[in-house]
């Protein structure tokens, strides 16, 4: 007799669906999407124990496991040529899930994406598909967003920051209290806000925007004051920082930020402290930017209000080990192995 306890709720619907994206088998893929009516959003079915969705599914099966490594590794022609086969036909599967609506973002219960899975993979043409799905649907939103001049719809969040049952809305994050820790600051439902091991970045983030000192710096979200402190250290003449959490201003003021040189702190959201910066003509040498439950939208028109031109230049940051950082926070929000410090700056 089967034990209850042990029981797991198999839904053979979504398990067939499941299947056939594993399989790369299209016309089937095709047919369970559109005629199975006992699945709700059938491109986006999760599999109870591993989180997979069909996108998951078809990226994962290219995995090889321990037996076919050993004999790729034994340089079979054969071997190399089934293997770009099913690179291939992965491919072709994730750009019809795509196109049936499957979500690019969404995370298995390992915190990966697919992109993620593709790009551990080397599958290189499926990851790049990924890729510009999110950029794809990144312009979309834009384009909705310059021409309707109502109350903007809520963004799609950014990839690897916040899981879909939990929307961490800005509105939601202002309301929330903070904890301060020695390396970490989370909010209430123990996402990371900001974290110590992000020091290294933002230390060379700072020497990029202030070269030599008496320039003028605007730092927007100073959370645990990381890159404010590196800021300071540059000796900017004037260093005006934005903050709109009410925990993290109190927390400011605690640690004396109002009386250290130079120091300007405005209290509230960007949204409503640059137009009056505007002005009141502030001029800035260099700006940063780093907030935290703000959607791509946010990002963009910050950017349009602060650049006419900009210009994409980074530097590769290695980024530390990170397996113990996450330890008491609700999910990780950082997944790569390098950082791309990009800088943005007027074309001469």
């Amino acid at each position: 007799m089967t034990d209850p306890t042990t029981t797991i709720d198999v839904d053979l619907d979504i398990q067939e669906i499941l299947l056939a994206a594993s399989q790369h088998d299209i016309p089937k893929l095709r047919r369970l999407i559109r005629l199975t009516a006992g699945v709700a959003n059938p491109a986006n079915v999760k599999d109870p124990e591993t989180g997979f969705s069909p996108l998951h599914a078809a990226i994962s099966a290219c995995e090889p496991d321990d037996d076919e490594d050993e004999a790729v590794n034994g340089a079979s022609e054969q071997a190399e040529k089934e293997k770009k086969s099913a690179a291939e036909s992965a491919a072709e599967t994730v750009k019809f899930l795509l196109q049936e609506g499957a979500i690019w973002n969404d995370l298995d219960l390992n915190g990966e994406t697919p992109g993620c899975v593709a790009r551990r993979l080397g599958l290189t043409e499926a990851y790049e598909m990924e890729i510009e799905e999110e950029v794809e649907e990144d312009e979309q939103e834009e384009g909705v967003a310059d021409t309707e001049s109502a109350a903007p719809a809520q963004d799609e969040e950014a990839p690897q920051l916040v899981e879909a049952d939990a929307d961490v809305t800005q509105a939601r994050y202002l309301d929330s209290n903070l904890t301060f820790q020695n390396d970490r600051l989370i909010d209430a439902d123990r996402n990371g806000v900001m974290m110590a091991w992000e020091s290294d970045i933002m230390k060379k983030s700072a020497a990029k925007l202030l070269p030599t000192p008496g320039l003028r710096v605007l730092n927007v979200g100073h959370g645990m004051g990381i890159v404010d402190q590196f800021l300071q250290d540059r000796q900017p003449a004037e260093h005006h920082i934005i903050e709109a959490h009410a925990d993290v201003v109190a927390e400011m003021k605690r640690r004396g930020w109002h009386q250290k040189p130079g120091v300007r702190i405005h209290e509230g959201r960007w949204q409503d402290v640059l137009p009056a910066l505007v002005a009141e003509g502030e001029m800035f040498d260099a700006v940063y930017y780093d907030t935290f439950a703000e959607s791509y939208g946010d990002f963009r028109s910050f950017s349009r209000s602060s650049y006419d031109v900009y210009q994409k230049v980074w530097e590769e940051i290695e980024v530390p080990k990170l397996e113990g950082e996450w330890s008491g926070v609700r999910r990780a929000y950082w997944m790569v192995d390098n950082y791309r410090l990009p800088l943005c700056k007027y074309m001469d």
